[in-house]
């Protein structure tokens, strides 16, 4: 059971969270009360509660100051405030400590209710991640097969003679002898830098060997075979078919483990995977032939698109000649120092077609193209002497981010993002109107109003920077984007609490507000009312 100890000065408050509240069928055992913040910091230090649930204002030692002191000795406490003061800073030192929830008195059963199970969840979900890790850890820590691995690279990459190899299956305990046929299949990791980039070494070489692990004990369910790392983000997969396996199953049977092998490693993972399927095998020695076909296969997601199963039949010949940026060069380029965004997209538009109908070109040939759009914005920009530092940083950005990306569709998206960029920068350098972008944002902020927006959120709406939505809208109206929101989102709570049916939270809810008391603040601040005297006075 999971321990709680409750802080608070007013016996009453401590007597009622104590006697009328069922702790027992939550699962929680009631360790220990504390009338103030020197005796509750003491038990909990005795205790070592999972939950802490604590009143803010104290004599002696306040709650604020009391949480601060268990986050140094149990970070992973979840601490739940309870105060009858409706106090911005109490609210503000809450969140510096990281409080899971802040409740005013009086505490009601239900609120109580409410965040009690959403505390227990987090602490089960935190609980099942640590001991994943941790068999991980210990997994990691006690197998090192570099022999099996080393030697499974050279079956996928070398010519060798089948009798030279048996005795070191035999000895490494692979499962690859007495087989009619082989396949080979190869999982790679999709936007694999994205990744990688925020994990330490250790976490990266727990994420390999989790999903080493995951789809080697799916190959066991269904077939014999081993599965090991090829490269980082890249897996190969040696699967045996025994005899009478092939009229048996078939196909179908290897694209039902292909899948769930893709969707387990989404599931327990959070990792998105494209795998390519090779063709059958008669012998080991032909397992590099198997190998280079799935790789291939896997390779197709430039042009099909992420987190799919793709075997050689998506392999296409293309008979067109090589797609030439020139050819739509003037049309790309008179688009942008018009500032025109739909010729631009236009243009676009066929230059991506074009190439996705060449596929023999291949992906480095698109990111080259990409790059040669790029340096012809950057001309632009120098022709209206707008080259500044900013967008000299801009651009250098974009052109690292047209390597990293890992299909056609996400390439023109970034590519096509960043050129309707410098055409709204063009139309502003030349004195164009930028009343449609303001009316863009208008349009999305009233058909998205009731979701948690940021400004990153706005500005990918209308294909523009962070940065610059904020300052352009802020010159053009005089108000902060979050300005015009809230006025947005306080006149459709006014539309909703006509109706008496409607509840105030569910109104707050509806208008994008997850707290009921921050939401009737701006309420009041906005016309005056209290949403319930607004009612009234209606």
């Amino acid at each position: 059971m999971y321990k709680l100890v409750i802080v608070d000065d007013e016996p009453s408050v401590v007597n009622g969270l104590s006697t009328y509240f069922d702790w027992n069928s939550y699962g929680i055992r009631l360790a220990g009360t504390a009338d103030d913040g020197d005796k509750g910091l003491a038990l909990i230090k005795e205790v070592e509660p999972d939950i802490v649930l604590t009143d803010v204002k104290m004599p002696s030692m306040d709650g604020i100051q009391m949480s601060t002191e268990i986050r140094g000795i149990l970070p992973g406490a979840k601490i739940i405030f309870i105060s009858g003061f409706d106090n911005a800073e109490y609210l503000k030192s809450a969140l510096k400590v990281h409080a899971v929830d802040y409740i005013f008195k009086p505490v009601s059963r239900k609120e109580l209710h409410t965040v009690i199970t959403r505390v227990l969840t987090s602490l089960e979900e935190e609980a099942r991640a640590k001991e994943l890790v941790n068999e991980m850890q210990v997994k990691l820590v006690q197998s090192l097969p570099l022999l099996r691995e080393k030697f499974l690279l050279s079956l996928i990459a070398d010519s060798f003679k089948e009798e030279r190899v048996k005795e070191k299956i035999q000895f490494l305990d692979l499962p690859l002898l007495g087989a009619q046929a082989y396949i080979v299949i190869v999982i790679v990791i999709d936007d694999l830098s994205l990744v990688m980039e925020s994990r330490s070494e250790r976490d990266k070489q727990l994420l390999s060997y989790a999903a080493l692990n995951i789809i080697q004990e799916l190959m066991d369910k269904t077939k014999r075979g081993v599965v090991f790392e090829k490269a980082m983000g890249e897996y190969a997969g040696i699967l045996v078919q025994e005899t009478g396996d092939l009229l048996e199953d078939g196909e179908n049977g290897l694209l039902d483990l292909a899948a769930a092998v893709r969707d387990n490693l989404s599931r327990w993972l959070k990792i998105s995977v494209t795998i390519g399927v090779g063709e059958y095998v008669d012998k080991l020695s032909e397992l590099p032939l198997s190998y280079k076909q799935a790789r291939e296969a896997a390779a197709q997601k430039w042009y099909l698109g992420k987190n799919q199963i793709l075997t050689v039949d998506h392999l296409q010949s293309s008979e067109n000649e090589h797609y030439r940026l020139a050819e739509s060069e003037d049309q790309v380029l008179s688009a942008m120092k018009a500032g025109d965004t739909a010729g631009l997209l236009s243009a676009l538009d066929e230059i991506f077609e074009s190439m996705a109908r060449s596929r023999k070109n291949g992906f480095r040939y698109g990111k080259n193209i990409s790059q040669q759009l790029i340096l012809l914005s950057s001309r632009v920009l120098l022709e209206l002497n707008a080259l500044t530092a900013d967008w000299e940083a801009k651009e250098a950005e974009a052109w690292e981010l047209v390597l990293r990306q890992e299909t056609l569709q996400d390439l023109k998206k970034h590519v096509s993002g960043y050129l309707e960029e410098i055409c709204s920068c063009v139309k502003e350098k030349r004195g164009g109107k930028t009343g449609s972008v303001i009316e863009r944002i208008h349009r999305l902020i009233q058909e998205r109003y009731a979701e948690n927006l940021t400004v990153v959120d706005i500005a990918e709406g209308v294909y523009l920077s962070p940065t610059y939505v904020s300052l352009l809208y802020k010159q053009e109206t005089g108000k902060t984007l979050f300005e015009y929101l809230t006025k947005v989102r306080i006149d459709k709570a006014k539309e909703l609490l006509q109706d008496p049916r409607n509840k105030f939270y569910e109104v707050c809810h509806a208008v994008g507000y997850a707290d009921p008391s921050h939401f009737s603040k701006l309420f009041k601040k906005m016309t005056g009312y209290t949403p319930s005297a607004y009612r009234d006075q209606l």
